[in-house]
């Protein structure tokens, strides 16, 4: 069985340790500070067995060189990117095996917030950093629309009983901007009511199931008419395809963040 134990880092990341009922062992996911991993480790006596890393950002990797020095573990992470410690290149359709915790995750390119970003998926979990978000996605700051709407088209094939375990607790404010792109979307008005309550009681809002994100994320319903119509109407011309659809409802939110 496997369980996931989240690690708040910084003001607003999550560091995911990835665990297996009975046993010690844990495998590290975008450690960005190595402080509260240690501190986790510590008090559940935890044994690390390897990290895995999904991009470069500095609040993702940050903690892996030290972390390294007390603990000699394999470091997977995208090959395409130049990241510290990395012993395990990756790239699409690779396979990570974690024999001590019995975990088997696929990679997936996912290009878009950065050139070389993966994602691991496995035992209905999806880890993808900060491609998905739950109820937003990454900002495109070294690929392209077209790049990242492919990329979460990938993600959006994968089965809706998917848990989505990103990085960010970003929930309450991606879902502000969604009900101005879609204010009609009654699963969208629901999962505000009930994300603010969590929020409310300090409650993480991480993981998502990737079926409610169907349902109510803008990121992946660029082929909602609804949504098209909001985005032509917001860019003031015709979008033919989902790229054009998904690019500038992502320029949306950045002129309102």
């Amino acid at each position: 069985m496997i369980k996931i134990t989240a690690v708040p880092a910084f003001d607003d990341n999550y560091i995911w340790l990835i665990r297996a009922d009975n046993t010690p062992f844990t495998a590290i996911v975008d450690p960005g500070d190595a402080d509260p991993v240690m501190e986790a480790i510590a008090h559940d006596h935890l044994e690390p067995v390897a990290i895995l890393l999904t991009h470069h950002h500095g609040d993702h990797v940050g903690g892996v060189r030290e972390l390294l020095t007390k603990f000699d573990i394999p470091v997977y992470g995208p090959a395409n990117e130049n990241i510290y410690g990395i012993t395990h290149p990756l790239k699409q359709d690779d396979v990570v095996e974690l024999e001590q915790i019995g975990a088997r995750f696929e990679v997936l390119d996912v290009p878009g917030h950065t050139r070389g970003h993966i994602a691991f998926y496995g035992h209905d979990m999806l880890f993808c950093g900060d491609t998905l978000f739950a109820g937003g996605c990454g900002r495109l700051f070294e690929g392209t629309p077209e790049q990242m709407f492919d990329s979460l088209e990938k993600i959006r094939a994968l089965p809706d009983s998917t848990q989505v375990y990103c990085a960010h607790e970003y929930t309450l404010a991606n879902l502000k901007f969604a009900l101005v792109a879609e204010p009609d979307n009654e699963d969208l008005k629901q999962r505000m009511a009930d994300t603010t309550a969590m929020r409310r009681q300090n409650q993480n809002t991480v993981p998502s199931a990737l079926g409610l994100e169907k349902r109510t994320n803008p990121f992946l319903r660029s082929q909602i008419p609804e949504l098209k119509q909001a985005a032509e109407q917001f860019a003031g011309k015709p979008l033919p395809t989902g790229a054009d659809v998904f690019g500038t409802v992502r320029y949306w939110k950045d002129t309102l963040d």
